[in-house]
């Protein structure tokens, strides 16, 4: 164990370091698109958008014959986007809110998903093998490509946000009054969806179809405990997703039957439930603490006349 925590903290094996490049890469690119996403209340989106990519990746993989990462992604990335699309229309066609639309599309395109995994499966095309590790995740099996592909899209994401910073505050905090003044806002919610659709398809073969969603929701849902500010939390999100990834991945290298989706995950509970216990503006420890000495508890009057 000695030896094995000294080579995780040396780096000396080189799929170690990049899985714990990937994972942290891939968690500041959630913290970052997933702030904007929690504030504009397009949390479960994620969800939905990861479970709809499942088909994506196996029609991608029977029209190519192929494992190609950059190939999966891309239909991943086609089927997320559809299931955007469904969502949308439903929710502006018909008396159904979108919760309940978001929840129709995550179950049937996951159910579509699983279906096809049989289908294809069953036609033995040599290949398959490890795809469905997509389901949970298997970042043990991530490349160096699939570390620059990473890599990429967290730059890109975070360069956008930095450069529309100002029009994806307004969409989050008065889209009414944008729409009122001319701003493009269904444009900027457009390309909103479009950097949660790249963001959640880039991190499936990491942390899977299931717990996408999490490392989406939990770091920026942490972040908003410690400040009021935008840029902060964006910040303290990003931060928290990356500790979350590295965290996460040295705890599966230590022990090699945890998986590194789920250890990513618990990694960024455990943050969420200190920032929501210990935070110093909004934490519930001192809340109660500042509570307790705005309001001190009554004295105690004793038989007699005598207060305790």
């Amino acid at each position: 164990m000695t030896d094995e925590l000294f080579r995780l903290l040396t780096l000396q094996d080189p799929n170690t370091r990049i899985v714990l490049i990937g994972t942290g890469l891939l968690g500041l690119c959630s913290g970052v698109i997933g702030s904007l996403a929690v504030l504009r209340r397009r949390a479960l989106m994620g969800d939905a958008l990861a479970h709809a990519a499942l088909p994506g990746l196996w029609v991608a993989f029977f029209l190519t014959g192929d494992r190609s990462f950059l190939a999966l992604l891309a239909g991943a990335a086609v089927a997320g986007a559809l299931g955007v699309a469904a969502v949308a229309f439903i929710r502006d066609h018909t008396r159904v809110k979108e919760d309940a639309a978001i929840g129709i599309v995550l179950s049937g395109f996951f159910a579509a998903g699983l279906c096809l995994s049989r289908i294809i499966g069953d036609l033995h095309l040599g290949n398959s093998a490890g795809l469905d590790g997509f389901l949970f995740g298997k970042a043990a099996a991530m490349l160096p490509e699939d570390v620059w592909t990473i890599a990429a899209v967290a730059a890109a994401t975070v360069a956008i946000v930095t450069l529309l910073f100002k029009e994806f505050r307004l969409l989050c905090f008065d889209r009414e009054f944008g729409a009122s003044q001319g701003w493009p806002v269904r444009r900027l919610d457009l390309a909103l969806m479009l950097l949660l659709v790249v963001c959640t398809v880039v991190g499936l073969p990491a942390v899977g179809v299931v717990l996408m969603a999490a490392l989406l929701i939990i770091p920026a849902t942490a972040a908003r405990f410690w400040t009021h500010r935008l840029h902060r939390m964006i910040v303290l999100a990003a931060f928290f997703g990356a500790v979350s990834g590295v965290v996460g991945s040295a705890i599966s290298a230590l022990h090699a039957k945890i998986s590194t989706g789920p250890a990513v995950v618990l990694t960024s509970a455990v943050i969420f439930a200190l920032s929501m216990l210990f935070a110093p503006q909004r934490g519930v420890v001192v809340s109660l603490i500042r509570r307790r000495s705005v309001n001190p508890p009554a004295p105690v009057v004793r038989s007699g006349g005598a207060v305790a």
